[in-house]
Order: structure tokens, then C-alpha cells, then sequence
């Protein structure tokens, strides 16, 4: 590797994934693109979008309610659109994701299906430092059934003068907690750190004493390669907003192992998209749920904030997820090659430094200045994302992101 733009613009010439940067809009900063660093946070807009928008604008202006079944895209099952692309993209058979809700709501509704305690099985593992809508759920959740969250929920910490959680330490907390385990609910990657938790073994831990494994897969999904099907993950949410871009607030999705959501007695939360859809507008009383993740719809599909995920699944199914990933760690480990010719700003890339534990963002830890250099990065056409109290997190994202880009965030870096 070599710290030059020469370097970088080759690399760039040789990448099969460099044209589909040219399929979205960029901010720009005085002529020029940005360098968008902060797909972790909000992806870029697919220039599809505006079409694909359009025509259910006129759609809705030519039939009204009639689009439900004459739209190109007939309403009623414009959830169906995104089944295959999502099942592939997270590995999952087509009748185990939906796309559908909310984020956190969906982490509430799969919490109320497979959160199940007993007065001696109750205990939920997850990591400290979650994003908040996960913390703020398991305390809800494990408070709706009578336990007191310093109890019932044990947070994973890294050991001192570490960042990242030992996947020892996980698996180790899991078996010594046992047959007091009801769940295992974190993150698929770490939202501060960047760190990417090996879900297999701690879904097959989780197994071994009787308990289940959930995920928020909302900086997992997209970013880095799932096989959730064959780990055997029982459940997993995700938003569609970071790696998918689909725009702020899109619709969510969620998987459901189909071991579960086959099974009629498993228990869920009933609205009106997850009853039966043949025979929904009978409008009868009891729920019947669909077979599968379907079931835990709650109401119609958003047509409207679906549209940027339609545009963005129409990209990722011309690529697959080892392109994505081989790109992002060529991309991610030239951006940390850069970093670390940096010795006139302190910082550290807490953010591991193995290919197999990390996506494509890198988190900087600063102990002074953080926020000054934060600043001067943004005044500079950078765009990153600060995270209190002193992280900087970046994301070269393999869909949109260059080597050229890596090269001129280290030169600005540099140049302060």
C-alpha cells in the first residue's frame, strides 16, 4: 500500500464495483463531492429513486384506493417486492423476512414473541453500551414482566484496556449464566465501536443452555456477510436506512427462524398485514397468522417510504455480498493504513483491527481535540459522523466509496 493519490486512483481503476458509485447522489462541498463517510448512519440516495417515486405519485393520482391492485406495483403485495433480496442479502429462506415497521418496533413485537421468562429462566445478555433503542427496550420489555433491569439484564464489557468484547468472554457469560438465560439480544455490530460479533457461536452457545438468540442487525445488514438461516439465529430486526439506503425513516425488516414462524402456537402480536392474506378481506374475527416473518406485520405496506428500498435492492441484487465484502476490506484496511501514517493528532482506531470482527466502519478515539477535528473535517467536504463523548466514526462503504476518497480524507487529516 502506498499513502499517494496516484496509488489510490489505480486501485480505483481496477475495482469491478466502482461504476455503481455513479447510480447515486452525492452532497457536494464547493464543485466537488463530498467524502461521504457516514453510510453507517444515513446511505446515500439511489438516483432511482426520484422515478420510482414518481410513478407511484401517479399511480395513487390515476386509481386512488384502486392502486391496492391496479398500480404497476400493486399496494397489496408491494411488501412481496423485497422478499428474495432481502432473504439473500441476510441468508435466509424467502419466508423468514418481511419488510415491514419500524426498527425498534419490531425489536418490541420479536421481544414479545420470544421473551418468554419464568420465574427462574429470565436473564437476557447484551452488550453495555448498546444503542440506546436497544437498551431502552430490554428495560421495558424485562419491566413488563416483573423483573428489575439491574437483575435481570447482564451487560457485556470489555476487559480493562480493551474496547471490543472477547468473543470468549461472550460464550464464557453465557454458559456460566445457564439455565437462568432466557435470551441473547445484541447487536450484530456494535454501533460505537464498529466491532462485529461472531453470531454463530454465540447463537449455538446460546442454544446449548436452552435460551435464545436475537439481533438488531441495523449496522450488520448490508455491511458485512449473514447466514442467519443455517446459524440458526431464532430472530433478528434490522433497519433500512444505513447500508440499504432507502432514505431517513424507511421501513424496516425482520427475519423470524422458520422453525418459529411456521409454527402457529408461536405466540405474536396480531395486526391486520399479518392475518391470512387470502382471506383478509373477509374481515372476520381471529387472527390467522401467515406462515412465517409475514405474520408479524402489523398494518399496510408504507408504499410511499418503501420506494427508496425498491430502488436500493434493485443495486444490491446486481452485486453479492462477497464483492461487497472483498471490496470493504481492501477499502476499510487502506483507510487504516492511511490512518496510521497520522502521528501528529492523537487518536486511537478502537475499531478491531481483524478483517473478521470488523464491517467496513473504523471508530477514532480521541483524548483531546476530537470534537476540533471533527469540525475541521466537516468545513473541509468531510462528511463523518461524531458520537459523544470522543468518537469519530467513518464508513467507506463498498457500493458508493473509492480509494480516492480514502486518500483525500487523510490528506485533509494530514494537512490540519
Amino acid at each position: 500500500m502506498q499513502a499517494n493519490l496516484d496509488y489510490a486512483q489505480a486501485k480505483d481503476q481496477t475495482d469491478f464495483l466502482f461504476h455503481y458509485r455513479e447510480r447515486f447522489h452525492f452532497p457536494q462541498h464547493e464543485g466537488k463531492d463530498v467524502v461521504y463517510f457516514c453510510g453507517n448512519s444515513l446511505g446515500l440516495q439511489p438516483k432511482s429513486v426520484a422515478f420510482l417515486m414518481t410513478q407511484e405519485l401517479k399511480d395513487w393520482a390515476d386509481y386512488g384506493v384502486e392502486g391496492h391492485f391496479k398500480a404497476k406495483n400493486p399496494w397489496f403485495g408491494y411488501h412481496h417486492l423485497f422478499t428474495k433480496s432481502l432473504a439473500n442479502l441476510v441468508g435466509a429462506k424467502d419466508d423468514e423476512v418481511v419488510a415491514a415497521n419500524a426498527l425498534t418496533v419490531n425489536l418490541h413485537l420479536l421481544m414479545m414473541s420470544f421473551y418468554r421468562p419464568t420465574k427462574k429462566r429470565y436473564k437476557i445478555i447484551m452488550e453495555a453500551g448498546a444503542f440506546p433503542s436497544d437498551q431502552y427496550a430490554m428495560e421495558t420489555q424485562v419491566k413488563m414482566h416483573g423483573f428489575h433491569p439491574e437483575d435481570a439484564i447482564i451487560e457485556l464489557k470489555p476487559k480493562k484496556g480493551k474496547h471490543c468484547i472477547d468473543t470468549k468472554d461472550i460464550l464464557e457469560t453465557i454458559e456460566k449464566t445457564g439455565d437462568k438465560l432466557a435470551m441473547v439480544m445484541m447487536g450484530g455490530v456494535n454501533y460505537y465501536t464498529g466491532q462485529f460479533f461472531n453470531l454463530k457461536s454465540i447463537t449455538a452457545t446460546a442454544h446449548k443452555v436452552g435460551a435464545m438468540a436475537g439481533f438488531d442487525l441495523a449496522h450488520a445488514v448490508g455491511n458485512v456477510p449473514l447466514d442467519l438461516h443455517k446459524w440458526k439465529v431464532d430472530f433478528a430486526c434490522w433497519c433500512s436506512y444505513k447500508y440499504l439506503n432507502a432514505g431517513p425513516g424507511a421501513v424496516a425488516g425482520l427475519y423470524v427462524h422458520q422453525n418459529h414462524g411456521r409454527n402457529p402456537e408461536t405466540p405474536r402480536l396480531a395486526g391486520w398485514w399479518g392475518h391470512n392474506e387470502k382471506k383478509r378481506f373477509k374481515m372476520e374475527k381471529s387472527f390467522v397468522p401467515m406462515k412465517g416473518a409475514e405474520s408479524w406485520q402489523m398494518s399496510n405496506a408504507p408504499v410511499l417510504n418503501m420506494v427508496g428500498l425498491l430502488a436500493s435492492m434493485d443495486i444490491f441484487d446486481k452485486v453479492d455480498m462477497e464483492q461487497l465484502r472483498s471490496k470493504s476490506t481492501e477499502l476499510t484496511g487502506y483507510l487504516e493504513f492511511l490512518l496510521k501514517q497520522i502521528t501528529h493528532i492523537p487518536f486511537t482506531i478502537i475499531t478491531p483491527s481483524e478483517t473478521k470482527d470488523r464491517g467496513c466502519q473504523l471508530s477514532l478515539l480521541f483524548d483531546k481535540r476530537g470534537k476540533e477535528v471533527f469540525e475541521k473535517l466537516t468545513n473541509a467536504g468531510v462528511v463523518a459522523d461524531w458520537r459523544e463523548p470522543n468518537v469519530i466514526r467513518i464508513a467507506p462503504v463498498p457500493l458508493y466509496n473509492t480509494f480516492e476518497d480514502c486518500y483525500r480524507f487523510y490528506e485533509v487529516l494530514k494537512n490540519m
